[in-house]
């Protein structure tokens, strides 16, 4: 393996991506380009399970299960996932609420007041 994808698996790890030789290249993969030679490529991760995978990254993060994480952990939990762009998939508020252990009106009012403080 070229030494650059070495050095990109944490990335990858990361963002639940892959990394994939050159011969391995499909279109939707993102070409890694060194000194003007593709190297290998980065395959995202397709959108099905992208919430889990964010939910997951959070109480990786937050260092628990968000349902048993406190108010205020709560609400910055709901920070984070709105900073990564959680809220923009289709019913993410319920399943976020579901994760948290509270009510989808709990959810609104923690992402209003992160709004009114910004």
């Amino acid at each position: 393996m070229h030494p650059f994808l070495r050095a990109l698996e944490p990335v990858a790890d990361a963002l639940d991506a892959e990394i994939v030789e050159s011969d391995e290249l499909v279109p939707s993969d993102v070409e890694l380009v060194w000194e003007g030679d593709v190297v290998g490529g980065l395959r995202l991760p397709d959108m099905r399970g992208a919430l889990d995978r964010l939910i997951a990254s959070v109480e990786r993060e937050l260092g628990r299960p968000l349902d048993g994480l406190s108010r205020e952990e709560k609400q910055r939990a709901v920070a984070l996932l709105d900073e990564r762009g959680a809220f923009v998939l289709r019913k993410s508020v319920e399943d976020v609420a579901e994760a948290l252990g509270v009510s989808r009106f709990t959810v609104y009012n923690y992402l209003a007041r992160r709004e009114q403080e910004s």
